[in-house]
């Protein structure tokens, strides 16, 4: 969900902590860390996944993105071909290929929280424009800005499409995206948890101001904990990777944690470890290094 521009720049070279608990498991972010800005996968991070995958290391691709999205990735899969997709809202089998995922598990955010999150930010920022991402469908209000590049399913206000007898009823809320024309977005992101607290969870990956509402609990943290826990893997064997505010829970949870080198400034003061930039490599610096380590 992050947009083609980046938070910061870098160039310092990876930090590496101390070698601890051997890894099991590797959990990174797309845009603005495995991803380059042109969206591909070097041949270079390429070649480092397939090398981690046969040293045993399971990768999970934990990302904003919906499932839809995930055809950047599809060819890289490998084993499992699982991948956590919408902040933590569900994971998703990739095998199928584009179009043909399976949801393996479904967080949503319940209607009437999604209701509430909408009535509180309205009234705390007015102006406010909402989106409904859910598990197939993608739905938006007239004047929300055309930031994804779809078309949406259907257009109405937000408080008609999360109604209970509202278009897309079948499927659950996964999130809603609220976007502000002028506030900036960090300002945004802490006025939103403020007016919404416990409804609902709310981060950003986009450098502007666009929110992303999920369940209470929902983030990429606590449904990768869950898929851990599934495998008999610790948190302290886990390396995660990440750019931007969704990504804070993750990287505090994990065992071990790398800020790319243009990370916001909240993700390098949370992970533990910071690498070079997206369009460097920088996943793929560490994970060679850590191989070389085993």
């Amino acid at each position: 969900m992050r947009e083609n521009e980046r938070v910061t720049s870098a160039t310092r070279q990876p930090e590496t902590p101390a070698a601890g608990i051997p890894p099991r498991l590797i959990a990174t972010d797309l845009d603005g860390t495995l991803l380059r800005d042109d969206k591909s996968v070097s041949p270079r991070t390429v070649a480092a996944l397939a090398a981690a995958e046969e040293a045993g290391i399971e990768v999970f691709f934990v990302t904003g993105r919906p499932a839809r999205w995930m055809d950047v990735v599809s060819e890289h899969v490998h084993g499992h071909g699982l991948a956590i997709c919408g902040n933590g809202a569900a994971v998703v089998d990739l095998h199928g290929g584009p179009g043909a995922h399976r949801f393996v598990k479904v967080r949503e955010l319940a209607r009437e929280n999604a209701l509430d999150a909408v009535r509180l930010l309205r009234e705390a920022a007015p102006g406010t424009v909402y989106a409904v991402e859910q598990t197939y469908g993608f739905y938006q209000e007239p004047d929300y800005p055309k930031l994804h590049m779809e078309i949406p399913d259907d257009l109405a206000p937000a408080e008609e499409l999360l109604a209970e007898d509202g278009p897309g009823t079948a499927e659950p809320v996964l999130k809603i995206l609220a976007y502000h024309p002028s506030i900036d977005p960090d300002a945004f992101l802490t006025l939103s948890r403020l007016a919404i607290g416990d409804r609902a969870n709310v981060t950003r990956s986009s450098p502007s101001a666009l929110l992303e509402i999920s369940g209470p609990d929902v983030s990429k943290a606590s449904t990768l904990a869950l898929c851990c826990a599934e495998r008999g893997i610790s948190h302290e064997q886990v390396v995660a990777f990440g750019d931007m505010p969704n990504d804070v829970e993750m990287l505090t949870w994990a065992g071990q944690s790398y800020a790319m080198g243009n990370a916001h400034p909240d993700v390098i003061a949370a992970a533990s470890g910071q690498t070079v930039a997206n369009n460097d490599d920088g996943v793929a610096v560490v994970i060679e290094r850590m191989l070389e380590r085993l």
